[in-house]
């Protein structure tokens, strides 16, 4: 058990290392950083100084609404980028070879190569939470546990949606598929809601069509991940930095994050195994 523990852990540092060395997760940090900074600059000049709320009310909302987008967009990018190409790269490079010859199982291999992922999207993760909640507190003077919260259960949204891409690259000899399946992985998690939205919309109708329609949104709806699951946007914008969430069942929604990280990887496993190498 100690040899197996210390080979995965070996094998995701090295996946780590490899990771932080990319230019272009460097250059998606780099431009994060450069637009959670600037949120502050640029709030000065577009909020308005009318209405209900205060000026400093409005830059502060801004400054949150810019930060946690930026954390989103790019913490998405990063995530779908490593996952999709950490094993096809060695694959193409014929890494996978040298280390699969050692005595080191295919499991423990793809263990330690996912272990290694989520620890490049959660140390650019924490660094961009950190540079958010200082632009925060900066600006109100509060400690954001509210944000911390946020950060979390964006995590655990990069997590779901790192396990399924990863199953894809597994399948790939190349980073170009797994990055358009995570993408695709990403953009159909948020529309998941929508399907629950069809399925009630159709109501008992008895025409065949519509039952077809019924059962089809219902049951994508029940297997597709449904990303909307870890949003507290709305909750950071609109309650104070300082407030717990409100209607956010935490501790179901990491459950959730996990199953669907299992189902992701026990995908990935199976995948892999069947694979030529």
């Amino acid at each position: 058990m100690g040899s197996f523990l210390r080979s995965t852990w070996t094998i995701s540092v090295f996946t780590w290392r490899e990771g932080m060395r990319k230019k272009t997760l460097i250059g998606f940090f780099i431009l994060s950083i450069l637009t959670i900074f600037g949120s502050s600059v640029l709030t000065a000049y577009v909020a308005p100084t009318s209405g209900t709320s205060t000026p400093s009310e409005i830059e502060s909302k801004m400054i949150k609404d810019i930060c946690l987008t930026t954390i989103s967009i790019f913490g998405v990018l990063i995530t779908i980028f490593i996952s999709a190409s950490v094993v096809p790269n060695e694959v193409e490079n014929k890494v996978i070879y040298t280390v699969l010859s050692k005595p080191i199982r295919r499991f423990q291999y793809l263990l330690g190569k996912f272990i290694g992922v989520q620890l490049t999207v959660i140390l650019n993760l924490v660094l961009m939470g950190i540079l958010f909640c200082i632009a925060v507190y900066s600006k109100e003077g509060i400690f954001p546990s509210l944000l911390i919260w946020a950060i979390l259960l964006t995590y655990c949204e990069f997590l779901v949606i790192s396990a399924f891409t990863f199953a894809v690259s597994c399948s790939a000899t190349s980073a170009v598929l797994p990055t358009i399946g995570g993408l695709f992985i990403y953009i159909i998690g948020n529309l998941t809601e929508y399907l629950k939205d069809v399925a009630n919309r159709v109501g008992e109708s008895t025409v065949l069509a519509d039952k077809i329609v019924r059962e089809t949104a219902y049951w994508l709806y029940m297997v597709l991940p449904n990303l909307q699951k870890f949003s507290l946007k709305n909750q950071v914008l609109y309650l104070s930095v300082n407030d717990p969430p409100k209607d956010a069942q935490i501790p179901q929604v990491i459950a959730y994050a996990l199953a669907c990280t299992v189902v992701g990887y026990i995908i990935a496993l199976w995948v892999f195994r069947r694979k030529e190498l």
